[in-house]
């Protein structure tokens, strides 16, 4: 079974790590300053990959986002693409002057 956990360093950075058992198997890395949270990176392991895992980080993300009232800052690829694509579901915690 898989089990997101958020990790953050006393400067801000860290990430959301996907894990099976104590395998990594993904992880989205951030960063957090203030009320801005900034998305660098999504990477899923390649035998993870095509299951959904990435958009469950992004489901944890998003939450987080939403439990702290932080904007997000999507610099990594998939992030800002699926922004993009749902713009209505992700337009509270979009912070769309930062790209």
């Amino acid at each position: 079974m898989e089990d997101i956990k958020l990790a953050i360093n006393d400067k801000g950075k860290g990430g959301f790590y996907l894990m099976d058992g104590e395998e990594r198997i993904g992880e989205m890395v951030i960063s957090i300053k203030d009320s801005t949270m900034t998305v660098h990176h999504t990477e899923v392991a390649q035998k993870a990959e095509g299951k959904g895992f990435a958009k469950k980080l992004l489901a944890a993300m998003v939450e987080h986002a939403r439990q702290h009232s932080l904007k997000v800052i999507p610099l990594c690829t998939y992030v800002l693409a699926q922004f993009k694509r749902h713009p209505d579901e992700y337009a509270d915690v979009w912070n769309k002057n930062e790209q």
